[in-house]
């Protein structure tokens, strides 16, 4: 028998944390799931890439923007805005893109594809949480806010 699992990002399972930002990792039903967090004034290729030793970041993404606004910057000049509620994909580099927060606000999103890999030479070793067993799934990912 299969048990339920429920935990939530207060809590996660590692941190990834860099200049202007985190990514918190939650690993449930054989997935990744991740939270990245920016303060306003953040650029990948300013406070993460140095670390990875890369100008532009190369992860394939799928996620969803929670609140704030960011970009994709893409190597030909294309840039998309990421705003709260936008389901977003981006595809694997090379070339990769590059991307910043726009505005005062922090940017939160999460990512559904792409997040064991990101930022990955900035993970600190994982800790053991324990699971929580009351908790809605929707708790459990911070979905309840709203927009």
């Amino acid at each position: 028998m299969l048990d339920t699992v429920l935990k939530r990002f207060e809590e996660p399972d590692e941190v990834r944390v860099f200049e202007k930002g985190k990514f918190e990792l939650v690993h449930i039903g054989g997935m990744t799931i991740g939270r990245a967090t920016y303060e306003p004034g953040w650029k990948w290729s300013v406070h993460v890439g140095p670390g990875v030793g890369a100008s532009r970041c190369n992860v394939e993404h799928v996620g969803l923007v929670l609140s704030g606004c960011a970009t994709a910057a893409m190597e030909d000049g294309t840039i998309h805005e990421l705003r709260a509620g936008t389901l977003f994909y981006i595809p694997p580099g090379p070339p990769g893109h590059d991307s910043w927060v726009v505005g005062d606000a922090p940017y939160v999103s999460l990512h559904f594809l792409g997040a064991d890999h990101y930022a990955s030479q900035w993970t600190f070793p994982a800790r053991n949480f324990p699971v929580h067993s009351v908790t809605s799934v929707v708790k459990a990912l911070d979905l309840d806010k709203g927009f």
